[in-house]
């Protein structure tokens, strides 16, 4: 898949989801810095690490007070919506709380793809059901980016290429707020 392609179901990678296990090193050092969390979260999500630390990396680089334009908050980019009133969504814990069981839910309902449930995590689960051609851009891109730097998670002894792509494509600006925001 080239950067860009559109998504078709020839094009789209269809990665299974591995049985969780140990965190690659492969991701950057400010996602890194939640290993600790990260580890705990996959146990108590029964998810894999690798996937809980390629959704931070996407979502906010570790960055737990990242916000979007689309209202989004926290750690793993979550919509207000999904969090009680009493709730503060950039706490890291309430935050991978409500994002984790969202990513949980969206595996669940993609039958473990990958592609799918990264689709469904961006742009709402219903984005499972439909044909990737049907997906916004911004779902299209998430997928791209999410699919190919797990695939080449453990490949390779520093940054993958693609996420040192994403890094170049805008996601080292997240990364230096996640830098600022977890220097002492």
């Amino acid at each position: 898949m080239e950067k860009g392609e559109l998504l078709t179901p020839a094009t789209i990678s269809n990665v299974d989801i591995p049985d969780a296990g140990s965190l690659s090193s492969n991701f950057s050092p400010q996602v890194l810095f939640w290993s600790d969390d990260i580890l705990k979260w996959a146990h108590d999500f029964q998810l894999d690490p690798n996937i809980i630390a390629l959704v931070m990396q996407i979502e906010s680089c570790g960055y737990a007070q990242a916000h979007s334009n689309a209202g989004a908050m926290g750690l793993f980019q979550v919509m207000p919506f999904h969090f009680g009133h009493d709730e503060n969504p950039y706490d890291p814990s309430t935050n991978a709380t409500r994002g984790l069981a969202y990513l949980a839910r969206s595996l669940e309902l993609a039958n473990g793809r990958l592609d799918l449930a990264l689709a469904g995590y961006n742009g709402g689960h219903l984005m499972i059901q439909n044909a990737p051609s049907l997906w916004p851009d911004e779902t299209q891109r998430y997928v791209y980016w999410g699919v190919r730097i797990y695939s080449e998670i453990g490949k390779y002894e520093s940054i993958p290429p693609t996420l040192q792509e994403w890094l170049d494509a805008g996601g080292e600006q997240l990364c230096k707020q996640a830098t600022n925001a977890q220097s002492p």
